[in-house]
């Protein structure tokens, strides 16, 4: 479990980022972290691997305080972030290098996944595209075996079908006692993954349901009924679409672009249905 705890963080001591955060992610889900630009979702990632030191307050994982980087807890996280470095070496030799660090490491896995991806593991790793190169580091993150993922913006620089293969991959190798936490701003490349949505706004936490929740509560129509509460509203090609209260009784789906949209024009109306 990941268990954030009136959490303050700043790039500076007078502009604090992060003030007074707490969230708890439960064990076996894989929740989408979604914001605009400057909201603090890789801030809040860092923080989580202990690549950042909050100034006060926690962040644990599995009773492990992330800022003390121990060994037992770095062997269990594995971080991909948007941008990163990979060394002149091939891919059979970045794997025989770093596995070692994770005791839990599958070669079998590694090897399916690459498979998977296309990627030839004889390749040097600074001769591969960046959208390749990404593919790689998630094929080595998976194979960790690593019980908690935090993937940052994973599927920028990947075309279509890779990634439909991205979802395919994380879908195939997730278990429930492993977390996968998805920061990005390309909501439709996760939709089909994502089971709980926590939604940042300059530092603070604006949302946070499970999409059985969301489902439960949230509808979207082109032709609202007198009695639904609209909470947004969205042009598209023939009218327009709109959020409204699910007063059906069935679950309903719900597109994480338009419910984003929603959130950030009317987030308190919107928390009120879960209260």
């Amino acid at each position: 479990m990941i268990n954030i705890d009136h959490l303050n963080f700043g790039y500076t001591q007078h502009a604090k980022l992060l003030q007074d955060f707490s969230l708890d992610i439960p064990q076996g889900h894989i929740p989408g972290l979604l914001g605009k630009n400057g909201a603090g979702k890789t801030t809040l990632l860092r923080l989580m691997c202990g690549l950042l030191f909050p100034h006060s307050g926690s962040c644990r994982i599995d009773e492990n305080e992330a800022s003390d980087r121990s060994a037992k807890f770095l062997e269990q996280i594995f971080m991909i972030p948007e941008e990163y470095y990979l060394p002149p070496i091939n891919i059979q030799q970045y794997i025989k290098a770093h596995s070692p660090f994770y005791p839990n490491f599958d070669m079998e896995m590694v090897h399916n996944i690459l498979r998977e991806f296309g990627l030839d593991e004889k390749r040097k790793l600074h001769t591969l595209s960046y959208g390749q190169r990404k593919k790689f580091v998630v094929a080595f993150g998976l194979a960790t075996n690593a019980r908690f993922l935090f993937l940052d913006e994973p599927t920028n620089g990947l075309d279509i079908p890779s990634k439909s293969q991205f979802r395919k991959v994380i879908a195939n190798f997730f278990t429930d006692d492993r977390t996968i936490v998805i920061s990005t701003h390309q909501v439709k490349d996760i939709e089909s993954l994502v089971d709980h949505i926590v939604v940042l706004d300059e530092g603070r936490l604006l949302f946070n349901q499970s999409m059985m929740d969301i489902s439960a509560k949230l509808a979207l129509t082109k032709s609202p009924e007198g009695s639904e509460k609209v909470f947004y509203d969205e042009d598209i090609v023939g009218g327009k679409i709109y959020l409204t209260e699910n007063k059906t009784g069935k679950d309903s789906n719900i597109e994480l672009e338009v419910l984003f949209n929603g959130i950030m024009t009317n987030p308190q109306e919107i928390n009120s249905l879960f209260m």
